[in-house]
């Protein structure tokens, strides 16, 4: 996939596009829908099928003490958006100055830097441009001035339940990781840098990697199965998510910890992607390090029995 970043690019390297446009936090099943229809358009019309998003998050700027938590940070985006099979990603840089631009003159814009612009993709709810003033029906209005099929992509349900980044964020929040996965198509991941810690896990004989996560959100605190996307391996691990209470108290910023089973060697400062897998208990507090060391191993062996390693 390529990663464009100016409409010059996306004149010059993406012939006859079908564009996928919105924020698509989270890649989530209704965002695979649309992308896949830009997709098929392309196949369908012998042109390039190209995912248009943008750079931070909208909210990030707009409404930056507002903004919830991303599901996906940039990179862990452009990694799932990769694995659709889109030919190109065009990521737009989002300013004040790009929220301005009215709805009508970002669809001119687009037009103006496209050789010969096929489709247009939108989610049905999908609103865009200054005061969020753009629909699907500005943009079925506008395909006749300019040549293009609009296509909106009806809302994905989970049985009763619209499909939506707002929904999969509160289910994580709240530890709801199986309704997560099923609106996500995938179970929750979370991509991060691997951080210097204090050395304690390997003190205690089960080394960990300490991660900073991109300002992602986390579901709540406490010991989890996982599996570790790293360098095209996937590796079993064990994470504890919260505060360290045995060690510090519980008066400790939340952190991201992570044992990869089976496995040694140096990932500091390596970006790793953490797939929640399933729960095993909640955070809690130990009489000593001797009692905490004797809980990880127990976590571990337990881990094991689950993911069948």
């Amino acid at each position: 996939m390529h990663i464009l970043h100016t409409l010059t690019e996306f004149a010059a390297r993406c012939p006859q596009p079908c564009v996928a446009i919105g924020v698509f936090d989270g890649v989530h099943r209704g965002h695979q829908a649309v992308i896949r229809q830009a997709i098929a358009e392309a196949c369908a019309r012998g042109g390039t099928s190209v995912v248009l998003t943008f750079d931070p998050h909208p909210q990030r700027v707009l409404q930056p003490t507002k903004a919830p938590p991303l599901l996906t940070a940039t990179p862990h985006k452009l990694r799932l958006i990769e694995q659709l099979g889109t030919a190109a990603c065009l990521l737009l840089p989002f300013d004040h100055a790009f929220a301005r631009l009215s709805a009508e003159e970002f669809v001119a814009q687009l037009c103006r830097h496209s050789d010969r612009l096929q489709a247009i993709c939108v989610g049905a709810r999908f609103h865009f441009g200054h005061d969020r003033a753009g629909n699907i029906r500005l943009l079925e209005s506008l395909a006749m001035r300019y040549g293009y099929k609009a296509c909106a992509v009806p809302p994905v349900r989970v049985g009763e339940h619209l499909v939506s980044s707002t929904a999969i964020r509160q289910h994580i929040q709240h530890g709801r990781l199986d309704l997560a996965a099923a609106m996500l198509g995938r179970p929750y991941s979370v991509l991060g840098t691997v951080a210097r810690g204090d050395g304690l896990g390997r003190q205690l004989g089960v080394p960990t990697a300490n991660l900073n996560p991109h300002n992602e959100a986390l579901p709540p605190n406490g010991v989890y199965v996982a599996r570790v996307r790293f360098a095209d391996q996937h590796l079993p691990a064990v994470l504890n998510l919260g505060t360290r209470p045995t060690v510090t108290g519980g008066a400790h910023r939340r952190t991201l910890e992570v044992h990869l089973l089976d496995f040694d060697g140096d990932l500091y400062g390596q970006e790793l992607e953490v797939v929640f897998v399933a729960k095993l208990r909640n955070e809690q507090k130990f009489a000593s390090l001797e009692a905490l060391t004797q809980q990880i191993r127990a976590d571990i062996a337990n881990a094991r029995q689950r993911l069948n390693v």
